[in-house]
């Protein structure tokens, strides 16, 4: 049933090859193909679910979606963290 909660088994690859392969797409998708920044949250969701369903927890859609969801917040945070830490110091 859809009642119960997925059993989701994480590691801290997760962490260090995920977040960092999409945050790397939403760079690419912001220079090379020239995303607006509006649709910088779409391009790393996309990115984040491919991963995520695809590679990290492929025998378990549920896993799946859920963990992509937080490959992209953890990568458009970084993002927006960086731009804003930048934006600081250069009004310094």
């Amino acid at each position: 049933m859809l009642s119960e909660f997925p059993t989701i088994h994480t590691n801290i690859w997760d962490a260090v090859w995920a977040v960092p392969v999409t945050f790397a797409a939403v760079l690419a998708a912001k220079w090379l193909f020239r995303v607006k920044p509006a649709a910088l949250s779409t391009v790393a969701t996309g990115a984040a679910l491919f991963l995520s369903i695809v590679i990290s927890h492929p025998k378990n859609l549920s896993a799946g979606i859920f963990m992509g969801f937080f490959y992209s917040g953890a990568a458009m945070g970084t993002l927006y963290s960086l731009q804003q830490t930048i934006l600081a110091y250069r009004s310094k």
